[in-house]
C-alpha cells in the first residue's frame, strides 16, 4: 500500500510537470525555436515537479485517516528508564533551563518523574555563558528539587557539535537508559507526551525512532507569527502526508523525538567525511543521516503527527531565519556525498534528494527568470515570408501562458485552500477562531509569503552558491529571542538584494519590456527588501489583540507552556546572578558492552 501511494504521488507530480512543459513549449516556441527556450522549459519542468510534489504531500495528508486520531494518556507511568537530552551551545541558560524546569515538573505531576533523567549537554565556548550556565544550573536544581534527576556536562572541545555531544553521552552513559528523548535548547514538551512516546516505543519493539511534530510557539513579530500559524495549521496535514508515504523509513528532524538507545548506538555512528568543509568534515544535517542509518539496520523510523504537546520556537525575523537556513543549506547539500552510500533504503535516498532540492529550487527559479529576460534579447528576427506569397505570422499562444500561470498559482495556494475546507468540515478550524478567521489568516499569510518569497529566493540562492564555491558557514549560535531589526541593520544585510532587484528591472526594461510587469512582482520586493525585513520584524500587542495568526497554543496555553513562562519571568525578575560551582556530572557507564537488547 505504501509503495502504491509513493508511485501514484510521484506519477501525479511528473504528469503535472509534463503538462506545464507542454504549455510552456506552446508559448515559448510560438515565435521560433532557440536553445534558451529549451532551457526555460527544463527549468520550469523541474520547478513545477517540485511544487506538485508538495501538493501531493498535502493530498496524502488530507486523506490520512490517522491524522486526527485521539490518544489516551497511559493509566500507569512507564517503568523503562529514559534520558531527556538537552544540547546547548552558547544559549541563554535562563531561557533553556526554564524549559527543563517546566518539563520536569510536568513529568512529576504525571507521576513519572523518577523514570526520566534530564541531561544538559553543553558545547558552550563562551566563558561568560559557561559561568552563567553554572549559576542557572543551581537555580534549576532548586526549582525542580527531587522531582527528576538532573545532570550537566560541558565539553572542553566540541567535535561533531550536537551529534558528537550526543554520541559521547551514549558511549559513556547510554547503557543506563532504555530510551533517549532528544531535544533542542528551545524545545518544550508536556510530561504526558513524553510518557506516551515511551509507551509507543514499548508497544512496538521494532520501532527505533519516533518523531513528533513540534508546534512553533512564543512568536512575537509579524514574520514569526506567520511561521507559527503555518506550523500549527498547515504542517500537521503535510506531516500526515509524510507519514502516509514513509513506510518504515520516516524522518528525523533532530529534536522532539525519542529513540531506542540500543538501536541508535548500534546504527548511528557518523563518519567524518574526507576533505574540507563545506562538503567534508563532520556531517551538519546529521538527523537525516541518522534516520537513514536506523532504517538501513532494519529499525522502524516513524512520525506520529497526532502526538500533541510538542513545541519549539522559531526565528522572529528574516535575517535570523536566513542565518539558520544557510546552515541547513550546507548540511542538505552535503548529503550529495552520502546519497549513494551502500545499503541505504531507496526512500532514504529519495529523502536526501528532497532535502537537496529544497535549496536547489531557489536558484532554479532565479535562472528561469534570467533566461526569460534574456530570451527576447537573443531572439532571431522571424521570417514572415518562408515561401513566396502571403506572409505567415507567428501565433502567440496567450491561452497557454494563462493556463500555465493559473496552474503554478494553483499549486502554490491550492493545498492551503483545501486545508481550510477540510478544517471547516472536520471542525478543526474552531480551535483557530473559526473558518472566517482561518480564511483571513490564510490570505494574509499567502500575501506575506508571496511578497517575501523573492527575498528568500535570493538568500537561498546565495547560500547555494556559497556552498558550491567552498564557503563554510560553520555552526553559529542561535539567537532565539532576537528583537526588531532596524532599517540600518536590514540594509546592511540586504543591500545586495536591492542591487539585484534594480539590475533585474533594468535588464527587463532593456531586453524584455513585455515582461516588465511580471518582473516587477519579483524585483519590486527585492528593491524594498530592507523596508520589508525591518517591517516584518515588528513586535507588539496589536497582533494578539487582532488575533492575527492566532493558534490554539496561543489562545489556550498548555500547562507546560504556562509553567515555563512563569518560571522564566520569576527567574529574570530575581536577584543578580552569582556563579554556582557545584556542577553535577553525567553518570559514567561501567561496561559499554552491557547495553540491553530489547528487540
Amino acid at each position: 500500500m505504501v509503495t502504491l501511494r509513493r508511485v501514484f504521488s510521484l506519477l501525479l507530480a511528473l504528469i503535472t510537470a509534463g503538462i506545464a512543459s507542454y504549455l510552456a513549449f506552446g508559448y515559448f516556441l510560438s515565435d521560433g525555436l532557440q536553445w534558451l527556450d529549451l532551457a526555460r522549459v527544463v527549468l520550469l519542468a523541474i520547478s513545477v515537479a517540485w511544487l506538485a510534489w508538495g501538493g501531493m504531500l498535502a493530498l496524502n495528508g488530507l486523506f490520512n485517516s490517522r491524522r486526527e486520531i485521539e490518544w489516551q494518556e497511559a493509566p500507569e507511568p512507564p517503568t523503562a528508564r529514559t534520558a531527556v537530552l538537552v544540547p546547548v551551545y552558547n544559549e541563554d541558560p535562563a531561557k533553556t533551563f526554564s524549559h527543563v524546569a517546566a518539563m520536569a515538573q510536568s513529568l512529576s505531576r504525571a507521576g513519572a518523574g523518577t523514570q526520566f533523567d534530564f541531561v544538559i549537554l553543553s558545547d558552550t565556548t563562551d566563558s561568560r555563558i559557561a559561568v552563567a550556565e553554572e549559576f542557572w544550573l543551581g537555580r534549576l536544581k532548586e526549582e525542580i528539587g527531587d522531582t527528576c534527576r538532573l545532570f550537566y556536562r560541558r565539553r572542553n572541545t566540541n567535535p561533531g557539535k550536537k551529534a558528537g555531544n550526543i554520541a559521547d553521552f551514549i558511549r559513556t552513559s547510554g547503557a543506563l537508559y532504555d530510551y533517549l528523548i532528544m531535544l533542542d535548547a528551545d524545545s518544550l514538551m508536556e510530561g504526558a507526551t513524553m510518557i506516551e512516546m515511551v509507551r509507543r516505543m514499548e508497544v512496538d519493539p521494532e520501532l527505533g525512532l519516533l518523531q513528533t511534530l513540534p508546534k512553533v510557539t512564543r512568536a512575537r513579530s509579524f514574520f514569526g507569527r506567520a511561521i507559527q500559524f503555518s506550523a500549527s495549521y498547515y504542517s500537521p496535514v503535510y506531516a500526515s502526508g509524510v507519514a502516509e508515504l514513509q513506510g518504515r523509513e520516516g524522518p528525523f528532524w533532530g529534536h522532539n523525538a525519542i529513540t531506542r538507545t540500543r538501536a541508535f548506538a548500534q546504527s548511528c555512528g557518523l563518519p567524518t567525511l574526507p576533505g574540507r568543509p563545506p562538503f567534508g568534515g563532520h556531517i551538519l544535517s546529521h538527523d537525516f543521516v541518522e534516520a537513514a542509518l536506523l532504517a538501513r539496520n532494519g529499525w522502524k523510523v516513524r512520525i506520529d503527527p497526532d502526538l500533541r504537546g510538542s513545541y519549539e520556537e522559531g526565528p522572529d525575523n528574516i535575517i535570523d531565519y536566513a542565518k539558520r537556513d544557510r546552515r541547513w543549506c550546507q548540511g542538505n547539500l552535503q548529503h550529495g556525498r552520502i546519497i549513494a552510500a551502500p545499503g541505504l533504503k531507496l526512500w532514504s535516498r529519495f529523502t536526501f534528494a528532497q532535502g537537496i532540492m529544497a535549496y536547489i529550487a531557489a536558484p532554479l527559479w532565479a535562472l528561469f527568470l534570467v533566461a526569460s529576460i534574456a530570451a527576447p534579447a537573443i531572439k532571431v528576427h522571424p521570417d514572415y515570408f518562408p515561401v513566396p506569397g502571403l506572409p505567415v505570422f507567428p501565433r502567440v499562444e496567450h491561452a497557454n501562458a494563462l493556463a500555465l500561470l493559473t496552474g503554478v498559482f494553483g499549486l502554490l495556494i491550492g493545498p492551503k485552500i483545501l486545508i481550510v475546507i477540510d478544517g471547516a468540515l472536520s471542525g478543526r478550524n474552531r480551535r483557530f477562531g473559526g473558518t472566517i478567521r482561518c480564511l483571513l489568516d490564510m490570505f494574509v499569510e499567502i500575501a506575506c509569503t508571496s511578497i517575501l518569497a523573492p527575498i528568500m529566493m535570493l538568500f537561498q540562492s546565495r547560500a547555494v552558491c556559497q556552498v558550491m564555491t567552498g564557503a563554510d558557514a560553520g555552526w553559529p549560535a542561535a539567537n532565539r529571542e532576537a528583537g526588531r531589526v532596524t532599517l540600518s541593520e536590514a540594509w546592511a544585510a540586504s543591500w545586495w538584494i536591492v542591487v539585484v532587484g534594480l539590475v533585474t528591472v533594468g535588464a527587463a526594461y532593456r531586453f524584455a519590456p513585455d515582461y516588465l510587469f511580471w518582473v516587477m512582482l519579483v524585483a519590486g520586493p527585492q528593491i524594498a527588501a530592507p523596508l520589508l525585513i525591518s517591517a516584518s520584524s515588528l513586535t507588539g500587542s496589536k497582533f494578539g489583540q487582532l488575533k492575527l495568526f492566532a493558534t490554539p497554543e496561543e489562545l489556550t496555553p498548555t500547562p507546560v507552556m504556562q509553567a515555563q513562562q512563569a518560571i522564566l519571568t520569576r527567574w529574570r525578575s530575581g536577584a543578580e546572578m552569582q556563579p554556582v560551582h557545584t556542577v553535577l556530572e553525567v553518570p559514567k557507564l561501567r561496561e559499554p558492552s552491557k547495553i540491553r537488547a530489547k528487540r
